[in-house]
């Protein structure tokens, strides 16, 4: 949906953070959106609102998206700021969020490209209507930091008295020592495997109970070890869109699963259900 203004500096675009369907216009006080110098406001369209602000252009043409996109402080304000005019909005109203920089040369524009989607906005917010997107997190057993600690946990066997070494026999290794190194490899490689399929299989597990209690959901890409000194790997990663009064159901049973699977399961939301509103 996004259109490029001209590069002109006192050229002003049309930025769309949301369209909602509300009765009368949402409460906008205390966000205040991307730009500082001018208000957020409503753009009725039929049956349907536009939360929109004028912006200037020559901030979004593509050389300045471009350059936005390597400077991550610069970005990330543009984000909180695109969510914050997106959280406010649908804690008032059902409302499907637009993309990030969604933008439009002038009023009229807009106007007649969101309006000839409205169709598709209609079934967006029928689906999402008085639902929330949680994030489901599970986590492999084991880690790259502990995975060693096994073979030296096993008990050793009573040696042979020693017997004086000649200068020739030091340095070497002692006889059967290759044999074990393998063995310990072999048995390592096959804790890791059962580890792996222990967590997959508890990973199905919570996602098929989740979806027990949820409307949709959407398996992502799981992501690997994270910061500095956290060695976990996910074994699932994904969203559910999931009715406002199960809430606390999603909450206790993501509590039953921790103890009864012993994983680390993280649960984050209720979201604004970005991921379930489809291609708009």
């Amino acid at each position: 949906m996004t259109e490029r203004s001209p590069k002109a500096s006192d050229t002003t675009a049309l930025y769309v953070y949301a369209v909602c369907r509300a009765e009368g216009s949402p409460a906008l006080d205390g966000v205040s959106g991307v730009a500082r110098d001018a208000p957020l406001r409503t753009l009725p369209l039929g049956s349907l609102t536009a939360i929109v602000q004028t912006v200037r252009a020559a901030e979004f043409t593509d050389e300045a998206w471009q350059e936005r996109l390597t400077d991550e402080p610069e970005l990330e304000r543009y984000a909180r700021a695109h969510h914050e005019v997106v959280s406010a909005v649908a804690a008032q109203a059902p409302t499907v969020p637009l993309p990030l920089a969604t933008l439009y040369n002038a009023e009229d524009r807009a106007e007649v490209v969101l309006g000839n989607e409205s169709a598709r906005f209609h079934a967006a917010l029928e689906r999402i209507a008085h639902h929330a997107e949680w994030g489901v997190k599970v986590y492999a057993t084991g880690s790259p930091g502990d995975v060693g600690g096994g073979a030296a946990q096993r008990p050793s066997t009573p040696s042979a008295p020693s017997t004086p070494s000649t200068p020739g026999d030091r340095g070497r290794p002692a006889p059967g020592a290759g044999r074990a190194y393998l063995e310990r490899k072999r048995n390592l490689q096959a804790r890791r495997e059962q580890q792996r399929e222990e967590s997959l299989r508890v990973a199905e597990t919570v996602d098929t109970r989740v979806c027990r209690i949820a409307k949709a959901s959407r398996r992502l890409r799981p992501h690997g070890p994270g910061a500095a000194g956290d060695h976990r790997v996910q074994a699932l990663n994904a969203t559910y869109l999931v009715a406002e009064h199960r809430s606390a159901e999603l909450e206790l049973l993501v509590k039953d699963l921790r103890g009864s699977t012993g994983a680390g399961i993280e649960l984050s939301g209720p979201w604004v259900p970005y991921s379930f509103v489809g291609e708009v």
